[in-house]
């Protein structure tokens, strides 16, 4: 297991170093006069040739990639902003929580209705229980985000009053973009574990459990559930990784100064190191999650388990023969003798 997770550990280098050098370089080639965006439409030519030199605009494109690379992996410096001059670190700093509450409290939502809605839809097959769920799920898949917040900003704010609009004065104005955000990770969810679920009722020792005379309650809850739920953590991680990128759109509809409505303004500004820092950051958690994602999934898979039990076995037994052939050979060599 520990090759598993060193493996898994390893592939996030060389992934980040290509989203580094992929956004750098798409970032290099956007028409647009950093220099000019800094001092304005009115600066002489003499001002902007040394605002130029000054950002290291002149150098060549390696030279300019390694100096990046160089900030972000060793010095966690991810620049400033052209416009404001801030540094960029500090504003992801300041705007992650508000992105990582609205991310983390919407999966919550996310799995602690989508599961149990899958799993009451699987007992109750053909039933109006499965009928309600494949309808949410339905529903949740084919509705975008951003239309579903304006519709829930349009009835909760405008039309009955209960909910503000926009902004976070106060916990409340999370309630909407929770639920945008959490709805078509619910959906998600509920068909994935009804999926799993009816696959693994109608699996033999499901029926061997019950001819025992085993409840149903712990036939469900007890045996069947585990096993439905390991394709479920899959699909829990991905929803998360994607959660934080659909919180772009939900940031910007409810004005939450998220690290989404950052990247956003920066795009409109063209604020190139905020939109490299940002997408960067984005990367680099998406990549986190994901790598959490397969190692929870290898702790609770027998089959990759079984695995790399198997391999560290085998090797152990051939290093044991490879020991044992050796001590053969000396023992020849000395009755030669």
């Amino acid at each position: 297991m520990g090759r598993y997770i060193l493996k898994r550990c390893l592939w996030l280098i060389p992934i980040i170093l290509g989203v580094c050098v992929f956004i750098f370089t798409i970032m290099y080639f956007v028409p647009g006069d950093p220099a000019q965006l800094i001092l304005g439409p009115g600066a002489a030519e003499a001002e902007l040739a040394v605002k130029r030199a000054e950002l290291g605009l002149n150098d060549p494109y390696l030279t300019r990639l390694l100096r990046y690379m160089r900030d972000v992996f060793l010095r966690f410096d991810f620049g400033r902003s052209y416009l404001t001059g801030i540094k960029i670190t500090d504003e992801i700093i300041n705007r992650i929580p508000k992105t990582f509450l609205v991310g983390f409290v919407s999966i919550a939502l996310s799995l602690l209705v989508g599961i149990p809605l899958g799993i009451k839809a699987a007992v109750n097959q053909n039933g109006w229980a499965d009928r309600i769920c494949m309808l949410i799920a339905i529903l949740g898949i084919s509705v975008p985000e951003f239309w579903l917040a304006l519709m829930l900003v349009i009835l909760f704010a405008l039309k009955l009053g209960i909910l503000p609009a926009s902004g976070i004065v106060q916990w409340t104005g999370y309630i909407l973009p929770w639920l945008a955000l959490s709805f078509g990770g619910l959906a998600a969810l509920a068909r994935q574990s009804r999926s799993s679920m009816l696959e693994v009722i109608r699996s033999d020792y499901i029926t061997t459990a019950r001819a025992k005379g085993v409840s149903e309650h712990d036939v469900i809850y007890k045996h069947a559930l585990p096993n439905a739920l390991i394709p479920v953590v899959a699909i829990a991680g991905s929803r998360l990784a994607g959660i934080f990128g659909g919180s772009v759109v939900i940031e910007t509809v409810f004005s939450i100064p998220g690290l989404g409505t950052y990247l956003v303004n920066a795009i409109s500004n063209r604020d190139y190191p905020v939109v490299q820092g940002c997408v960067l950051f984005l990367a680099i958690t998406f990549s986190a999650v994901m790598l959490l994602v397969d190692l929870i999934y290898a702790f609770v898979d027998p089959k990759i388990k079984a695995q790399y039990m198997s391999q560290s076995g085998r090797r152990h037994r051939h290093g044991r023969r490879g020991y044992h052939g050796h001590q053969g050979i000396r023992k020849e060599i000395r009755a030669n003798a």
